[in-house]
């Protein structure tokens, strides 16, 4: 967890010490506490902390990615605790150094802040921003009917690499405040309006340097005890902390550990005779005896046998699928390499049943290929099983789930170079009926996958972007956090609820957008239970809204092939009904979403189709499946080949099932005029591989 430090050895206005402020301030604490503000960052997932003897040096800000100077004064112009409030040149050189290298530093002064005797603006000049000595006074845009209390309008150009300081912040009022001016290397992010004294002049701004990250404001008093809680000042204070965190965020868990068995001989070998193998099997995966060498095949059985006893001291808590792998092998090979049956391997592997975190599995099978190819092919993965503490304890208090296994690809055989990412056992090779013990998910390749999509839409819609948002779309730990606690909570919503049909439906014969009903249902359960979540303090809850909100909105629709696109149409619904609801604007060639009603909204279409699933217990099969057909017309239109819009009104007189599903148009809900110019822009990242 990324450190935020509080320099309180500067004689700073504001401690972070309920204690400390009592003695500051005896009549009134909350006038010189900064404690607030410091849970508010501990609430988002941020280690807090206080410096209060030393100098800031090196060594000290080597420890910490934040650091946050609350405006040093004099004891003569504020309660302070009499030290001095001035900056030696090595602490100036110091900062300045740490900040180009990563770090964070958010600096607030005050109203005429030349008289408070520090040399605070040495040190943010240095990053292009200078404080400008004054007393803003504005008496049309002010707070509480005070025109000291200026009211911030947003800076004309406020968008800090794909950061909005301003995504979730609507006002901000700034209490008897001075003004900045920058250069160039800064930007205004608040300013004061056209109608104040003096007009126009910056607020608050923002810089970047080299790699580190500054914000200056010029007032103190909105993060105080006092004020935080008015307006959106939480929401700014906490988007500036993290938007200057970002260096720690983004790179937070970043390298997965040491795998030592990429390093054993005998992986390696597995790894080679298992390729060599794929490549003479025919699609139903046996092998054409009479063109191919038998002893040699035998040998190359015989080899991946041994490698798998080779490698059993690094899963010994495998032992007995791994002898069922052998025994499926040796049958594979008696039986003239005909079609492989891995029931026995298959009834023996519970990675269900080993969910430490960290724990690795050997996986080895004949599985269908990735990408939905009907080809089966013999396969080797090593996998690691991401279970930290925190989700095992959600999954075990409130969101059980036995069969579930988020995993990471540790290594893997030719045939997993793909974008697939769940590992089932429906995709091995059994002859008879397949035993569902485990279902699992590579969380690594949704997270990444994620990131380079969604990346680069929000960069091509110059989306208005909050910087947790950045933070997701940067840190492969992040993202890997907010889909595995979605995926756990996802895939036990479809054995729960108002359930009209059979939640596996797309084995039935039923219009595909059922299916997309089912799984938007899915993804929107697991955001309604994210943001409880976050308002009970779990961190990563946030990302978790985030991640389903953007994958949802941009890489869903414009994925896959237009043949029954049932997520793709999932994707569809949701941003009709956000642009229906004003929700999400495209708007001066720029995706505005409103980040402070999204979450209602989104909870709105879970109603509504929650709605659908209830009255849908009381109807004939397809009158309920015209009913889901109207509620997707509402907000994405049909095909003007469409035989079942308007009600259907062709079809009225069948009435076989059967007929109605196979009048429904490959491309039933094609893309709007918006996805059509979205998805070439995407073309690049839509192509690449996974991590």
């Amino acid at each position: 967890m990324p450190r935020v430090l509080f320099d309180e050895s500067h004689g700073e206005a504001w401690t972070i010490s309920l204690e400390r402020a009592s003695t500051l301030q005896p009549s009134h604490p909350a006038d010189s506490s900064y404690a607030a503000a410091a849970a508010a960052l501990v609430g988002h997932g941020l280690r807090v902390g206080a410096h209060r003897e030393g100098p800031l040096d090196q060594a000290v800000l080597a420890a910490v990615d934040v650091l946050v100077i609350a405006h040093p004064s004099e004891s003569r112009w504020e309660k302070t605790d009499g030290r001095s409030p001035v900056f030696s040149p090595a602490e100036l050189d110091a900062i300045e150094s740490w900040v180009r290298r990563g770090g964070g530093l958010v600096v607030m002064g005050e109203t005429e802040q030349d008289k408070y005797g520090t040399n605070l603006g040495d040190l943010v000049s240095r990053f292009g921003i200078t404080f400008q000595s004054t007393t803003v006074y504005d008496y049309v845009h002010q707070h509480a009917d005070n025109p000291a209390w200026v009211l911030g309008q947003a800076g004309p150009d406020r968008r800090l690499v794909r950061s909005d300081l301003l995504a979730r912040v609507r006002q901000a009022a700034f209490y008897r405040s001075g003004t900045l001016h920058h250069d160039e290397r800064a930007c205004t992010v608040l300013r004061t309006s056209a109608n104040a004294d003096p007009a126009a002049a910056t607020l608050m701004a923002a810089s970047t340097a080299d790699l580190g990250r500054v914000v200056v404001l010029a007032d103190s008093d909105l993060f105080g005890d006092d004020c935080l809680g008015d307006l959106d000042h939480r929401d700014l204070w906490v988007d500036t902390v993290t938007w200057a965190a970002h260096a720690a965020l983004a790179r937070t868990g970043a390298g997965a550990p040491a795998a030592p068995v990429l390093a054993d001989p005998a992986w390696q070998d597995l790894k080679r005779e298992v390729d060599a193998l794929r490549l003479l099997q025919q699609p139903d995966g046996s092998i054409d005896t009479d063109h191919h060498d038998v002893p040699d095949l035998r040998r190359r059985v015989t080899a991946i046998a041994a490698a798998v006893v080779a490698l059993q001291p690094r899963f010994d808590h495998q032992r007995a699928y791994l002898a069922a792998v052998r025994d499926d092998l040796g049958a594979w090979a008696d039986g003239g390499f005909g079609r492989m049956d891995f029931t026995r391997a298959l009834h023996e592997f519970h990675p269900e049943l080993d969910r430490r975190d960290g724990a690795e599995h050997l996986v080895l099978f004949g599985m269908y290929t990735q990408n939905g190819s009907p080809d089966t092919r013999l396969e080797a993965l090593v996998v690691r099983v991401p279970w930290p503490d925190w989700l095992s304890e959600l999954e075990r208090t409130r969101y059980d789930n036995a069969k579930f296994v988020p995993v990471t690809l540790v290594d893997h055989t030719a045939g997993y170079a793909s974008e697939c990412a769940v590992l089932f056992p429906e995709t091995f090779a059994v002859a008879g009926p397949v035993e569902n013990n485990f279902g699992g998910i590579f969380c690594d390749r949704e997270a990444e996958r994620f990131r380079r999509v969604c990346a680069a839409a929000c960069d091509v819609l110059g989306v208005n972007l909050p910087a947790d948002a950045e933070v997701l779309l940067s840190s492969a730990a992040t993202s890997q956090d907010a889909f595995v606690l979605w995926d756990l909570i996802h895939d036990r919503a479809h054995s729960r609820g108002d359930l009209p049909f059979d939640p596996f439906m797309i084995r039935q014969r039923m219009p595909y957008w059922m299916y997309s009903l089912e799984e938007l249902r899915c993804d929107l359960t697991a955001f309604r239970e994210a943001v409880r979540l976050e308002e009970e303090g779990v961190a990563v809850a946030r990302h978790v809204q985030t991640a389903i909100l953007l994958d949802r909105l941009f890489r869903f629709p414009v994925t896959g092939t237009r043949t029954r696109n049932y997520d793709g149409l999932g994707g569809q619904l949701l941003f009709g009904f956000l642009h229906d609801r004003g929700t999400v604007r495209w708007t001066d060639n720029h995706l505005r979403i409103d980040w402070r009603g999204v979450a209602d909204a989104v909870l709105d279409l879970l109603e509504k189709v929650e709605a659908l699933y209830r009255c849908g217990i009381d109807l004939p099969k397809v009158r309920y499946w015209m009913s889901a057909h109207e509620l997707v017309s509402t907000y994405v239109a049909p095909a003007v080949t469409s035989r079942w819009a308007d009600g259907a009104t062709g079809l009225r007189s069948v009435s076989e099932p059967r007929a109605w599903v196979d009048a429904v148009v490959d491309d039933e809900f094609p893309l709007s005029v918006f996805y059509t110019q979205l998805a070439p822009k995407l073309a690049p990242a839509l192509a690449g591989s996974p991590a």
